[in-house]
């Protein structure tokens, strides 16, 4: 099994429900995090436009920052560590559009994700641009049918698109969520989801298992330039706990506990 797969997998959503941590809380767990340096976390601090001055109050500041845009218009954040830009179109417009408005105004180095509905991705994506899709929320109907995050796994890889992850993928197996009366996508699923359509596979079954032996058997059997070429589609994903992928992932006997 190649290191690759779960390497610089998780972002810290801290900030996000349903941990909705307050910030000095959040950075004080993110600076635990980074002292620690697991392998899995990417150690980058997800925080909205709107926080960012809150941000900028406390004394201390995460070495790498995904700025959320929240905001009619994107801060200026040349005085912070941003190394990704996420936007999430107020209405129907165009990935192309969103990309020209912010064209010349991002740093040299920062990648601009945004945020489409899943489904096959849409048709104008300008080269460099990545996009965001969103796999849970709080409640049942913000969890995309398996067949629709397939088809948008399926049509990033065809097309070599980057693509992140956010919401709702909460722990490492797909299971049921009986509060809100859904299944629960897994993030190795996603991560496995990948793997196969970078191999000309359908992603779907993947994605529907439940079955925890199956998906780490799975895992174990993912070549390296599989692993690596899935990773360079999926970028990372968001989640608001940075203890529970770790625990997963340990639990599975799929990475060392003190990887």
């Amino acid at each position: 099994m190649s290191a690759i797969l779960f390497t610089a997998l998780v972002d810290d959503a801290g900030l996000f429900p349903p941990t909705s941590l307050h910030m000095d809380e959040a950075l004080a767990r993110h600076r635990r995090d980074q002292e620690r340096g697991h392998k899995v976390l990417t150690h980058r601090f997800l925080c909205p436009a709107g926080r960012l001055d809150g941000l900028r109050r406390e004394d201390f500041v995460p070495r790498r920052i995904g700025l959320i845009v929240d905001t009619p218009e994107v801060p200026s954040f040349d005085d912070l560590p941003v190394d990704l830009v996420e936007m999430r179109p107020a209405d129907d417009t165009p990935v192309s559009v969103v990309a020209g408005r912010l064209a010349g105004r991002l740093p040299a180095g920062v990648r601009l994700f945004v945020e489409v509905p899943a489904g096959p991705a849409p048709g104008d994506v300008p080269e460099g641009v990545g996009l965001k899709v969103r796999c849970g929320g709080l409640t049942g109907d913000a969890f995309p049918a398996v067949e629709h995050l397939a088809a948008f796994i399926r049509s990033c890889a065809d097309r070599e698109i980057p693509f992140k992850a956010t919401a709702g993928l909460h722990h490492a197996v797909r299971h049921f969520d009986p509060s809100l009366g859904v299944d629960r996508h897994g993030f190795l699923n996603l991560v496995l989801a990948v793997c196969e359509a970078v191999e000309q596979r359908d992603p779907a079954p993947v994605l529907r298992t439940t079955d925890a032996r199956r998906l780490v058997q799975h895992a174990r059997s993912v070549p390296a330039d599989t692993a690596k070429r899935a990773r360079e589609l999926l970028v990372s994903y968001g989640s608001c706990s940075t203890t529970t992928p770790v625990a997963d992932l340990t639990e599975l006997r799929l990475i060392e506990e003190d990887a």
